[in-house]
């Protein structure tokens, strides 16, 4: 192992600056927006004690900092931004230049609600909605995984070429406080070492950006984006697996808890897989063979390991903390047509719980399990009371 870790106690968005200062970026334009602004704050403390390196950026608004980020990225530099909400809307049209450009930018956004009206609570509704950019996408479920989630996309990002979005919920995780693991930075160095792009602005290489192209052209980068971003799942095990040697840490892009057995499987994503744990321990304690399986890694979509880990089980309950208008639950959706046409493709119930950030305990999940288990499985997503 390179070095040691220092045990800190962190907010998890604490936790993202540390990330992102490990990762040695060589540019950082950020906009404050709440609840990520401790992120950019912290980031700012490190810049004025000359602990970080970088060039910080402060434009006028989240779309002229995705702006400066795609410009720096594609100018050979590694780059990260955080962001959260209607920050992350605003870069939108940006987002999608971005992945276009193969930039392989690191973005961490702060779930939160979207307006209107104007609130501040957790919800994914906001990063969810960017699924279709071309972006890779991770949630963290607390703020050690937010830190190594940092550090380990600068892995995944440079090489396979394309952006990457970690995001964690307002509050739950971005101001509540734990113990984290912060590595050092000769472990961090180790780990991922200086960017030399391949693909950038540069005279000598004669490459360029932003040009009209005909049809034909287009339709091969948006294949070559498909094989980029599908390259993700090796990349990922290659980042995941040296991570785990030098810290002892190591992640899924799926992750299974009490699942041999089971005869019903919760499945979320983000900080609600911390309470489904709990309701899981409860009811096995209650001798109901129950088990969750977290989802880490949404785009791409895991289909295939979901696919796996779900074959033979007779029933699976989806947890939603984001609302697609007309739809439902997004989670929800995606899963029922990843498992389409299996065999033995389980009863699935999507349900609605925590939109808005409204608060769900242990013992409404059990409640939960205990209501749908033997239900009719339902096609559009329903709202929990």
């Amino acid at each position: 192992m390179s070095g040691e870790s220092t045990r800190m106690l962190l907010s998890g968005n604490h936790a993202v600056a540390w990330g992102a200062r490990l990762a040695r970026p060589d540019v950082i334009p950020v906009y404050p927006i709440t609840p990520q602004t401790p992120i950019l704050e912290k980031i700012t403390d490190f810049h004025a004690a000359g602990e970080v390196q970088a060039e910080m950026l402060t434009p006028e608004s989240e779309h002229s900092a995705m702006s400066a980020c795609i410009t720096a990225s594609i100018s050979g530099s590694r780059v990260f931004t955080a962001t959260s909400s209607q920050g992350l809307l605003l870069m939108h049209e940006l987002l999608h230049y971005a992945a276009g450009a193969r930039a392989p930018i690191v973005m961490f956004n702060v779930n939160r609600t979207v307006a209107s009206p104007w609130a501040f609570w957790p919800d994914q509704t906001d990063s969810l909605a960017q699924r279709d950019t071309g972006w890779v996408q991770f949630y963290s479920e607390s703020a050690q995984e937010s830190i190594d989630s940092v550090i380990q996309a600068f892995h995944i990002a440079e090489t396979i070429g394309l952006p990457v979005m970690i995001s964690h919920e307002a509050f739950y995780v971005s101001h509540a406080m734990e113990p984290v693991e912060v590595p050092s930075q000769a472990l961090v160095d180790d780990f991922l070492p200086t960017y030399k792009a391949t693909h950038k602005l540069d005279p000598l290489i004669g490459q360029s950006f932003g040009s009209p192209v005909d049809a034909a052209t287009y339709n091969r980068t948006r294949r070559e984006m498909d094989v980029a971003i599908n390259s993700t799942y090796e990349a990922f095990e290659a980042a995941n697996s040296t991570w785990q040697q030098l810290t002892g840490r190591g992640y899924g892009i799926i992750e299974q808890y009490r699942t041999d057995g089971a005869d019903v499987v919760v499945v979320t994503m983000g900080s609600m897989c911390g309470t489904a744990r709990d309701a899981v321990d409860n009811l096995r304690d209650q001798g109901q063979a129950v088990g969750l399986l977290k989802v880490r890694l949404f785009r791409p979509f895991p289909y295939r390991q979901l696919r796996e880990a779900l074959s033979g089980v007779p029933c699976v309950i989806v947890l939603d903390r984001n609302f697609s208008p007309g739809m439902g639950g997004i989670l929800h959706q995606e899963l029922k047509a990843a498992l389409s046409g299996m065999d033995d493709m389980p009863k699935i119930h999507g349900l609605l719980a925590g939109v808005g950030g409204v608060n769900v305990v242990p013992e409404k999940i059990e409640e939960l399990v205990k209501q749908y288990t033997d239900a009719e499985p339902n096609i559009a997503s329903l709202w929990v009371e």
